[in-house]
């Protein structure tokens, strides 16, 4: 008989941003529920083992099962009960993958290559998370507990043998980025953010990540412009004090939603003087524009618009897919890694209980022998013991290296089922109750947890 975790597969179901609104999405992330959705999941009685990963742009349920079908309907069922949407709705709204595809789309997952900004490293923390909130629960088992660690593994090699997450994709990033490249290292510069919206507080929160040393927040509403500088330990001024800080500062990234320009050029030629014509470099993300174009015919200061970055944004995006390639390859690689994994747990259980039936043997064996042979000293019965052992071992080793092949064989069960009439093996100690299977009270369950790593 085979047993529950041998024949364990991967079952996914899961929605994404491509294929379900946000509307969809919030409801089907069950963030409120108690107990956690993981445990819901849990309960149902052809679900052995169960991660729920659950972020703004996916949600995806990922079972280990000997019963797919049934798990399928499931959790399908209960989605739809605790959700309030109509089944046929939740249905039409979700993809569903099983096997090798389910292996691989996790993998995809945790290395970005599926995400809305391929690439991004937020996705890999929260798969974490995820598996983690599981494996507190007990709903994660000896399969899943594989597949994470793999996922999490092939993620950080894709990510540093590629440039996958190199390139600035995003508008606020690219600002910082081209500064990187005007001033090389930003450690010791100063920045005057002018406005306190979504864009400029992400351009600022690069601009602290890449070290600069002082950072100053300009705004209409000076309350909003001391909200963000407490966050980001800066400093905050109205935009009337516009002009005495950009004296001091040597990057203004400008982001607001003045209807006119914040920045005219004759207030930057009047402050050239003062700052000793040091380079002065200026950022201009928003729509309508802040900033005056005249300014760059200025010496020493540069100024790049919105439309400039949304240019290296697409080339980076470009070089980004580029690197994708080579990380779609190394997933199909780690892939197949998986793929053998899994074809190996219906030889272990085997190879143990061949080994068992041998070991037995063999002392039966050898107590007989020691019996009829009277006077012996215990270097003479440790010599006799040890040539037992050697026998044992060369009998054993080509049927085990015949198994180890076969476990990759198409006709794999035939071959498990021939060895076990050969060596007279009943199979009982391949058996792994379902309940079992779950605490992981079981010897093959406990040497499936304590090789995760391999």
């Amino acid at each position: 008989m085979p047993s529950d975790i041998n024949r364990t597969e991967i079952l996914l179901l899961g929605t994404n941003h491509n294929t379900a609104p946000v509307e969809i999405r919030e409801k089907l992330a069950l963030r409120e529920t108690d107990p956690p959705a993981v445990k819901l999941f849990q309960e149902l009685p052809a679900c052995q083992e169960i991660i729920f990963l659950s972020t703004c742009n996916r949600v995806e349920i990922i079972l280990g099962t000997v019963r797919p079908d049934d798990a399928r309907e499931q959790v399908i069922a209960a989605w739809a009960r605790h959700t309030g949407l109509d089944k046929t709705l939740l249905q039409d709204n979700i993809y569903i993958y099983s096997g090798e595809k389910a292996v691989k789309h996790v993998f995809r997952v945790a290395a970005s290559l599926d995400s809305m900004v391929v690439g991004e490293p937020q996705i890999l923390g929260q798969l974490k998370d995820a598996y983690r909130t599981a494996s507190e629960m007990d709903c994660s088992g000896p399969i899943l507990n594989k597949l994470m660690h793999k996922a999490f593994s092939t993620a950080k090699k894709i990510r540093t043998e590629t440039k996958i997450a190199s390139q600035a994709v995003s508008i606020s990033y690219a600002a910082v980025e081209l500064a990187k490249k005007i001033f090389g290292d930003l450690r010791g510069k100063s920045a005057l953010m002018i406005g306190a919206g979504e864009m400029a507080e992400l351009a600022a929160q690069h601009l602290k990540t890449s070290g600069i040393e002082r950072l100053v927040v300009a705004n209409r509403t000076l309350e909003r412009a001391l909200d963000l500088a407490k966050s980001l330990d800066g400093e905050a001024v109205s935009l009337e004090e516009l002009e005495d800080v950009l004296i001091d500062v040597d990057i203004v990234i400008s982001s607001t939603g003045a209807p006119g320009l914040v920045v005219k050029k004759d207030q930057v030629k009047r402050i050239m003087r003062p700052r000793r014509h040091r380079l002065l470099f200026f950022i201009d993300i928003a729509v309508p524009r802040d900033i005056d174009p005249k300014i760059n015919s200025i010496d020493n200061v540069y100024l790049f618009d919105i439309d400039e970055l949304k240019e290296v944004v697409e080339e980076n995006k470009a070089e980004r897919q580029k690197e994708a390639l080579k990380a779609e390859r190394m997933v199909e690689a780690e892939l197949i890694k998986f793929k053998s994994w899994m074809q190996s747990l219906d030889i272990v259980p085997i190879i143990r209980q061949l080994q068992q039936k041998a070991e037995m043997v063999r002392q039966q064996e050898l107590r007989r022998t020691l019996k009829n042979l009277k006077g012996l000293d215990d270097r003479e019965k440790a010599c006799i013991e040890k040539l037992s052992q050697s026998l044992m071992n060369k009998m054993l080793h080509d049927p085990i290296i015949f198994l180890k092949k076969g476990a990759h064989d198409s006709h794999r069960d035939e071959v498990l089922s021939m060895v076990c009439r050969i060596f007279g093996l009943n199979g009982a100690g391949r058996a792994i109750s379902l309940e079992n299977y779950r605490s992981g009270k079981n010897a093959d369950v406990k040497t499936c947890r304590s090789k995760q790593a391999g």
